[in-house]
């Protein structure tokens, strides 16, 4: 039968899908895009809106970058003011890399900060010089962090080759909904001990902190529809400031004259030091802790963490695409992004960052939580970034915000990443018992592998595998600094089922 009229038959009505025997509520279609996103990838809400909403980027992101700074500098023998300047250099590079990954490289609205990922293997520097060879703590400090330069110089190669090269977006092309679940899921999840094991240093001010900002976000909004928008925008400020005035009258009061020293690090306001020893103004210039220093025992272990990165800013940035209203990033697109960052990383090495660089998790947690997806809002962050970054009062201030804070915030950004990874099952046939078999055992694997090497794992590298030395033993510090990360057991598992299965 031929067509008539150049008319097509409408096509046949959907049948909604049965009902299930314990659902109470609504069943709902897939939907390729979220429906309440506010303003997406290309939109963009009015500047005062645009300015706060970009202030409140800078603020999540620079909870990571003290937690970092906190932890890895006194044990680099660094004092107060080193702490400081490692401070401002993180911020200036987050907001150079930021800038030009939003504008150069997949052009998404994601935050580029410093990765957790290379804390082992920094640690693993420190051991190294932690034997009592220096004439000063300050003399150590400067020369682990020209040994981090170094290593950070050397294995950015290995994301700038992977990246322009190609190769990683022929990885990337493997990369199925059945393998983005759990790749989203264990970006979020992974990071679990920023949630509530930091909160729990300091309860009476963490626990505020996250039950108020469950109520405001979700709950005051109800109130009134006129301040809908407002409370969902903006409550992370609100919360912020309040739970901050809480934990400056608590300290002002003496509550914590006589707690155990880690609490007084954890709950008072003022036990940073850091509004006191940071510089008015300090620009950060190349070389500024000297010349690097190559060792090719170092280098592996970045050269792994740089690998593990470049695995955790991709599954970033698919969730970032789904929160900004786009696609998910193209093959070509992941591998322009990653060389993009590791030329952020080699820069980072001359510059004296103390880690590398990666797509900041809770950031695009942070455009769940608000609704908005606008590009132009994370571009003016980096304003924030590089002015604090000069200005070192004015960003200390900030920085001295207590961790616990933080680590609430994370608890509910870390929180929406991980669950907007179990959106893209919607894309693949999740009635196929071969894909519920690799999702469940990819997502099991990639969470329960890292904890095992990561509690067998001494601090001078070795794992609960030793052969005794050389160049083997080498080796197996990079495994375990590799198969330590919950991202990188994901991708095995999968890649193996995946392969080794029939469809």
């Amino acid at each position: 039968m031929g067509e008539t009229a150049g008319h097509h038959p409408p096509p046949p009505p959907q049948a909604a899908p049965p009902s299930l025997g314990l659902s109470r509520g609504p069943i709902w279609t897939p939907a390729e895009q979220l429906q309440q996103l506010q303003y997406c990838i290309h939109s963009n809400p009015p500047w005062p809106q645009a300015l706060l909403l970009a202030f409140q980027h800078y603020i999540v992101m620079l909870g990571t970058t003290v937690l970092i700074s906190s932890t890895l500098v006194p044990l680099m023998g660094g004092g107060h003011g080193d702490k400081g300047r490692v401070i401002q250099s993180l911020l200036f590079m987050s907001g150079l890399n930021t800038l030009l990954q939003t504008l150069f490289g997949t052009r998404l609205p994601t935050v580029m900060g410093p990765s957790a990922a290379f804390t082992l293997p920094v640690l693993s520097i420190i051991n190294d010089y932690n034997d009592g060879s220096f004439t000063s703590e300050h003399d150590r400090f400067r020369h682990t962090i020209r040994t981090i330069q170094g290593s950070l110089i050397v294995s950015s190669f290995i994301n700038i080759v992977l990246g322009y090269s190609g190769a990683w977006g022929n990885l990337a092309r493997f990369f199925s909904p059945i393998v983005i679940v759990p790749f989203v899921c264990v970006v979020g999840l992974g990071l679990f001990m920023r949630g509530f094991p930091l909160l729990g240093n300091c309860v009476e001010i963490g626990l505020p902190m996250l039950v108020l900002l469950v109520i405001c976000q979700q709950y005051l909004k109800r109130l009134h529809p006129k301040a809908h928008f407002i409370v969902e925008r903006f409550a992370l400020l609100f919360c912020i400031g309040v739970v901050w005035a809480f934990a400056a009258i608590l300290t002002a009061a003496g509550a914590y004259n006589n707690v155990p020293e880690q609490t007084k690090l954890s709950c008072r306001t003022d036990r940073s030091y850091l509004l006191s020893s940071a510089p008015w103004i300090k620009v950060p210039y190349p070389f500024q802790w000297g010349t690097p220093i190559f060792r090719a025992s170092h280098v592996f272990g970045m050269i792994g963490a740089a690998l593990v990165t470049s695995a955790e800013s991709t599954g970033t940035f698919i969730a970032a695409s789904r929160f900004a209203g786009a696609t998910a990033p193209p093959a070509h697109v992941l591998s322009r992004s990653i060389g993009l960052q590791g030329i952020g990383m080699l820069v980072e090495g001359i510059f004296g960052s103390v880690v590398g660089t990666t797509a900041s998790v809770e950031n695009v947690g942070l455009l769940g939580l608000t609704h908005i997806g606008s590009r132009r809002v994370v571009q003016i962050s980096t304003a924030f970034m590089i002015f604090f970054s000069i200005f070192g009062k004015f960003g200390a201030f900030f920085a001295s915000i207590p961790l616990p804070i933080f680590a609430a915030i994370y608890c509910v950004l870390l929180g929406i990443v991980a669950a907007v990874g179990i959106t893209f099952i919607q894309f693949a046939n999740n009635n196929s018992m071969r894909n519920i078999y690799i999702l469940g055992l990819s997502l099991f694997l990639g969470i329960s592998i890292p904890q095992y090497f990561a509690s067998k794992t001494t601090e001078d590298g070795h794992g609960p595998v030793r052969t005794g030395g050389g160049w083997v033993s080498c080796s197996e510090k990079k495994l375990y600094f590799l198969f330590s990360f919950f991202i990188f057991g994901c991708i095995v598992c999968y890649f193996v089922l995946q392969q080794s299965l029939g469809i």
